[in-house]
């Protein structure tokens, strides 16, 4: 076991990583999503949309690669958001294996491209300079205006619409190691974490890895994209999605933080545990209760974390006034665990993962039919099947169980008159499951269909 003042943890990076940098909207996220194929990335004209790491996993040509899209890098800043965006900057180039320094065609070299390109004379890792925006005769003759950095070879691009992708990638290739030397991902637990905003999702993920790995600040709506982070804890691997804060619908703004709504939204769709934070000194509100039932309705598996606890722990009656609130506001979530603590205090992060563990078994158990079976004639029994006035009761040996999907677990039920299955029966059935197979922290579907 670790000391109490380390992590067992630590950040996985088993394919080679490329970091696409450069200043303020000169198109990084936009190259980012061309790259992969896909909008994984929130592009908007507006600078400053990227605030934190983006990663994604890419392949070109069978060579498998990690690929970050990064905030704008201002080098010069120390204060605010924008130095916050700077911290992130600077931990990608830090941490990659690759970069990609890209720069804007259209409004050619800035001071802020000869500050990043000074910042960078020192690595010694393979550096790749593009510019950007380079979709017309007329913005191609500026291009040479960029060989005053002092580099030998530039790649023009329009990262919109594709063009001169495919040489930079190719120049890439000669890099990148092939897919038998590179690591490949397995499968894993993806777990999202979610909440309204500004209860401390980014911090948590800041916790668990160990790292600055998200822009932490007081100022509710900081993360706007949906965060992946791929971690390992005792030997595990778990891909951590920290998502933007969901606020009451009404609230949300179009633009940006509608894009960043949609993808928590994603995020949670594509997940196997939802990790929700809750505000111990706000309490338990409307919104989280409906972000509660966005997680039932995706049919993921669910924690509830209390954060913040730390600053009620002189509260004798604190922790019995939650729990009931608790059992009052989410009694469709009965079967979640529930984990009082604090995303900045170590002790919460180790008692997280091993509820991860066990909430991420159930969500992926598989009973045998055979032994499923056994145990509906054992509860049919003693409780047999509903049956309605001036209908004969049906046979229980009739009734037949199985269990057709994992991820989350749905059970079909047949039985001859599917129409006398009331709600308060599968309601019963469900239990009579959950305490025979345990299956905590994940829903369960019945499903009745007529043998």
């Amino acid at each position: 076991m670790a000391s109490p003042s380390t992590l067992p943890l630590e950040f996985s990076a088993p394919l080679p990583t490329v970091a696409i940098i450069g200043r303020p909207n000169v198109g990084k996220s936009t190259l980012f999503n061309r790259i992969l194929g896909k909008k994984t990335a929130i592009v908007d004209d507006v600078p400053g949309v990227t605030r934190d790491r983006n990663y994604a996993e890419a392949n070109y040509r069978n060579r498998p690669f990690r690929l970050v899209d990064t905030g704008g890098l201002e080098p010069s800043a120390s204060e605010g958001m924008m130095a916050l965006i700077k911290r992130q900057s600077e931990l990608a180039i830090a941490e990659a294996d690759i970069l990609v320094l890209l720069m804007d065609g259209r409004t050619g070299v800035m001071p802020q491209d000869l500050e990043v390109v000074r910042l960078l004379r020192g690595t010694t890792k393979p550096l790749f300079i593009a510019v950007n925006k380079v979709d017309t005769p007329k913005v191609e003759t500026l291009v040479a205006d960029f060989y005053q950095l002092g580099v030998e070879q530039l790649f023009p691009i329009s990262a919109e619409h594709g063009l001169g992708v495919a040489e930079l990638l190719d120049a890439m290739y000669a890099v990148l190691p092939s897919s038998d030397e590179a690591s490949t991902s397995a499968a894993m637990p993806r777990v999202a974490i979610v909440g309204r905003p500004n209860v401390g999702k980014s911090t948590l993920l800041n916790a668990v890895l160990g790292e600055e790995r998200a822009v932490v600040s007081d100022v509710p709506g900081t993360t706007r994209d949906a965060i992946d982070s791929l971690v390992i804890y005792e030997d595990r691997r778990y891909l951590l999605t920290d998502t933007a804060g969901i606020r009451r619908r009404g609230k949300i703004d179009r633009g940006i933080e509608g894009y960043s709504v949609a993808r928590s939204l994603r995020a949670i769709g594509r997940s196997d545990v939802a990790v929700l934070l809750l505000d111990a000194q706000e309490g338990i509100t409307e919104q989280d209760t409906k972000i509660a039932g966005i997680v039932i309705r995706q049919g993921r598996a669910c924690i509830l974390l209390v954060n913040k606890w730390d600053l009620r722990q002189g509260d004798a009656q604190a922790r019995q006034t939650f729990e009931k609130d608790l059992k009052r506001r989410f009694p469709f979530l009965a079967w979640a665990p529930v984990l009082f603590g604090a995303a900045v205090k170590p002790d919460s992060v180790r008692r997280l993962f091993p509820v991860i563990d066990e909430v991420y078994t159930s969500f992926s158990t598989r009973i045998p039919t055979g032994q499923l079976n056994q145990f509906l004639q054992d509860i049919l029994a003693v409780h047999p099947l509903p049956s309605r006035k001036g209908k004969p009761a049906q046979i229980t040996a009739a009734a037949f169980m199985t269990q057709v999907a994992v991820h989350p677990p749905v059970f079909a039920l047949f039985v001859g008159h599917p129409e006398n299955i009331t709600a308060a029966y599968l309601r019963f059935l469900e239990n009579q499951i959950r305490g025979t197979y345990g299956f905590s922290g994940t829903p369960l579907r019945l499903l009745v269909r007529k043998k």
